[in-house]
């Protein structure tokens, strides 16, 4: 017997009323198929650009954060190791490892609790409050300081790990909630835009690096040497890695307003909330540019008790995803996801640790003074920026919604194999020009491949319910990998050299090692699907007559449904 839907006069006002749209329609299912539709098949619009913005400034802070304590690092040892024993003015290994790995760790607590936070109250919930604890621990690490009670190291190391925890919540959140505001032809291209932020905020770091130091010019050039930089130069100095970090909290400030004020998507309000109207409410109001959609309140809370035991989506539940990772077909999926972001990042991040290598490579490594020191450092790290990175980010932009996500993987993984190999096996042999390019290939590689692919893949190929959560253990995978490389990989290429020498004798090596990973990425590449032009219900396994359809969706549903009648009835008996 068909239900009779009246219709209703809210919202009207404000924008399209959804209700109204599909009152005629009784099917709940059939009404979220059709406004799912509206944005799977919307025309690319300024509020895809918006999504896109919003999200992206959010990554271009992580990236700058993240990027700009490689060059802080070596002012902190100016100002706060110009009285050690050993290497005046530079900062120890131990304390500068620890200051990035803080870091890293921090992410790794993020990516895992924002992740699964996302799925069990909400993408709108969480987002903005990971960009809050990012500014907040970045301002507060550009005020910190050294005391007798607790080193300048302590200090940095709590607000980096806060300010990581952070960085790590923007993972998830903001590739999800592009992923899911996205228009399916181009959905590949917006997640790839909000990652490619990544190289711009990486060369944000170098650029404000370096108009610090042409600012500190007088006052740097003082010194000769960094074991010389006392005085005036140490002030300037002091004064200059301060502002470098605390700049950092700039362009979140401009973002966290609009963050705070975006939309549920609709898929979450549809699939975990299981409110027809108000999602359907929310498609017009994110294509309206409103903060959230307003249908009449009784018609929402009537139709919500009245149609979620009807909905085929299974609600999500701690039971319900043990028995769904158990089938091989998704759990291979999150082994792909995971491993291949494992396996890349440790060769990622551990090519970044040999930057120095580079930068003497090309003559940007040294100078006759303090000034030229600091102003090499910000110029070499702006030319392998824009030479490699840069422009592999934007080339995945334009051709991942029409080569596909895993052919850019699989291909990247296989480039990166040979380069790392010519490195490992060559490196004695090959000139420093032969060196130069090699890196800026990988650089190139990495961003037109797998450091891009690993990142969007995830946003798409899992069921709303746990899309966030498996995005999140994904990247933590990631982090653990750039952890290992950090501090069990890297300080391989020291062994063997002479004490209070800057030489890397295995360095070889360890390029050899990271073609290993590169190699194994290959396989996991292998288990991850297709995900290029296909929506995420189809993906998800939620429509019929594709081959990724799961029917235990609905037998399920319809237990489920079998459990709450008896339920009730034995209450009322």
């Amino acid at each position: 017997m068909s239900r009779v839907v009246h219709k209703t006069a809210g919202g009207n006002a404000a924008f399209h009323n959804f209700h109204n749209d599909y009152a005629h329609i009784a099917d709940p299912n059939e009404r979220r198929r059709l406004a799912l539709a509206e944005i799977d098949k919307a025309p690319f619009g300024w509020y895809h650009v918006r999504a896109i913005v919003v999200a992206g400034i959010g990554f271009f802070t992580d990236a700058y954060d993240l990027f700009a304590v490689n060059m802080v690092t070596s002012m902190l040892g100016v100002v706060f190791w110009q009285n050690a024993t050993h290497s005046p003015g530079k900062i120890p290994s131990n304390a500068d490892t620890a200051i990035k790995v803080a870091t890293s760790t921090g992410t790794v607590i993020g990516q895992v609790g924002f992740g699964i936070m996302a799925d069990i109250v909400g993408r709108k919930k969480m987002y903005g409050l990971e960009l809050i604890l990012i500014i907040f621990a970045t301002l507060a690490q550009a005020l910190s300081a050294h005391s007798p009670a607790c080193s300048i190291v302590g200090v940095i190391v709590f607000w980096r790990v806060l300010m990581g925890i952070g960085i790590g919540g923007d993972y998830p959140l903001s590739s999800i909630i592009t992923s899911e505001f996205a228009t399916t032809k181009w959905r590949g291209a917006m997640m790839g835009s909000v990652f490619a932020m990544q190289g711009i905020g990486q060369f944000a770091a170098a650029m404000v690096a370096l108009i610090v130091t042409q600012g500190y010019k007088d006052s740097l050039m003082q010194a000769k040497t960094v074991d010389q930089c006392d005085g005036a130069c140490g002030l300037a100095v002091d004064k200059m890695w301060r502002v470098v970090i605390g700049f950092g909290a700039v362009p979140g400030c401009i973002a966290l307003y609009y963050r705070l004020t975006i939309p549920e998507t609709p898929r979450y309000t549809f699939d975990v909330d299981r409110d027809i109207v108000q999602a359907g409410s929310d498609v017009k109001a994110f294509k309206a540019g409103a903060p959230k959609g307003h249908p009449d309140e009784i018609t929402r809370v009537r139709a919500k008790e009245n149609d979620a035991a009807q909905l085929e989506i299974p609600k999500a539940s701690w039971a319900d995803f043990f028995s769904w990772i158990r089938k091989w077909k998704n759990g291979k999926v999150l082994l792909g996801t995971a491993g291949s972001w494992f396996l890349l990042d440790v060769a990622f991040y551990g090519l970044g640790l040999n930057n120095s290598i580079i930068l003497t490579q090309i003559g940007y490594a040294k100078g006759e003074n303090v000034y030229r020191i600091f102003f090499n450092q910000a110029v070499g790290n702006l030319i392998i920026t824009c030479a490699g990175a840069i422009p592999g980010y934007w080339v995945t932009v334009a051709t991942v919604d029409t080569i596909g996500r895993k052919p850019i993987q699989l291909v990247g993984f296989v480039i990166l194999t040979a380069i790392f190999v010519a490195i490992g096996f060559a490196y004695h042999i090959l000139s420093g020009k032969a060196l130069l390019a090699l890196y800026v290939l990988a650089q190139f590689f990495f961003n037109f491949g797998p450091n891009a692919t690993t990142f969007i893949v995830p946003g798409e190929c899992y069921p709303t319910r746990y899309r966030s959560s498996a995005h999140g253990l994904s990247a933590a995978s990631g982090k653990v990998g750039a952890i290992i490389a950090q501090v069990l990989i890297g300080p391989l290429r020291t062994r063997g050299a002479k004490p209070g020498s800057s030489d890397s004798p295995w360095l070889n090596h360890v390029m050899q090692i990271y073609s290993v990973f590169m190699f194994a990425g290959i396989f996991t590449t292998l288990l991850i699907p297709e995900t290029k032009r296909k929506t995420l219900e189809q993906l998800a396994g939620e429509v019929e007559g594709t081959p990724e359809y799961d029917p235990e969706n609905v037998r399920r549903r319809d237990f489920e449904k079998a459990v709450e009648v008896a339920q009730d009835a034995a209450k009322m008996a």
